[in-house]
């Protein structure tokens, strides 16, 4: 009997470790197919992973970055009552932005890692963002629009097929829903106000309608992961199909509102059962991404800075949990119940 060379044994382990890799991709291909929840430790494709640390890593990014546009009005709000809603609205994001960071990490990316890329402009987070808050307005309208956007495009990822993103989004999406409705009603009061505060409040849904439609994204055939992102069912549907439906949305509260949303476009569609609306303009959206928005760099510089002078809170807590923590074979640890040792 002839002996088995190298080069045979080789090819016989790359040939089992290929025939073991498409098992895997078969059983995370019925999962996907069967609504099942793909878990932190069960076996996803690489490209999957990478997939979803880029739209968490972008989706908590935008969290953070999304609190100093309103932090700059808690200051100046009219009365005590808008400041305290303001106040519980931006410690929300800040709790979105932890619940996602820490999605992020079950996927084995560290949260220094993503807050590294973030502030050295190698992960972007909305450009929605980077746009000025100029007056009071502005808070209701990024209410109204900006977490009415968010809303219509976070809730279908409440069945994102990664189970800690779907779970962190079911929270988000009930904190979110509060802030919108909160800058519904801010935005109300202007509107039933004197003349020159609903001359306010059109002014800020002006400014704020056409980059808010640019939230979900470019067009469907400008999108270089919307097709994949749906067909893992990351995604449950496409950037054009959300837009259309937060106009339908608008619409209507729009006119309840007793405001003039800006696109004279605006027409119901019979054949579709939906709203058309007017061209938006990419050639901003594509600047405001590559860093040249009204903010950009006030934001980043912001971010930077902030987490600079937070470094000592880092430390002290870190060097807390150092200090309490139970090592193993010290009388802390014989005391502590056996399942805590484990």
């Amino acid at each position: 009997m002839a002996a088995v060379t190298a080069d045979q044994t080789t090819q016989r382990t790359a040939g089992a470790a290929d025939e073991a890799d498409a098992e895997r991709q078969a059983a995370f291909d019925a999962a996907v197919a069967a609504d099942d929840r793909i878990e932190p430790r069960d076996w996803m494709p690489e490209a999957y992973r990478a997939s979803l640390v880029r739209q968490m890593a972008q989706h908590a990014h935008s969290e953070i970055i999304g609190m100093q546009p309103e932090a700059n009005w808690i200051s100046r709000a009219p009365s005590l009552r808008r400041k305290a809603i303001l106040m519980a609205k931006v410690q929300d994001e800040a709790g979105h932005g932890l619940y996602l960071y820490s999605a992020a990490e079950t996927l084995g990316t560290s949260r220094e890692e993503l807050l590294d890329k973030l502030h050295a402009g190698r992960q972007r987070y909305s450009s929605i963002f980077n746009y000025p808050t100029l007056t009071w307005a502005d808070v209701g309208a990024i209410g109204w629009l900006v977490d009415g956007a968010a809303i219509t495009n976070q809730v279908p990822l409440c069945r994102c097929s990664y189970g800690p993103y779907a779970r962190a989004m079911v929270r988000i999406c009930k904190e979110e829903s509060f802030h919108q409705r909160q800058g519904y009603e801010l935005l109300l009061a202007l509107s039933r106000g004197t003349s020159a505060q609903h001359e306010m409040a059109q002014d800020a849904v002006n400014r704020w309608w056409w980059p808010s439609l640019m939230m979900f994204g470019p067009p469907d055939d400008s999108s270089a992961h919307s097709t994949q992102s749906m067909a893992w069912k990351i995604k449950r549907h496409s950037n054009d199909e959300l837009r259309r439906r937060f106009v339908d949305i608008c619409v209507p509260q729009a006119e309840a509102l007793g405001l003039t949303l800006p696109d004279p476009d605006i027409r119901w569609n019979e054949e579709l059962g939906q709203h058309d609306y007017g061209a938006i303009d990419w050639t901003e959206f594509q600047e405001v991404l590559k860093g040249n928005g009204p903010c950009n760099e006030e934001r980043l510089t912001q971010r930077r800075t902030a987490h600079e002078e937070g470094a000592w809170v880092r430390d002290a807590a870190a060097a807390y949990a150092d200090k309490h923590a139970v090592r193993p074979g010290t009388a802390e640890a014989a005391a502590q119940p056996m399942e805590a040792t484990a």
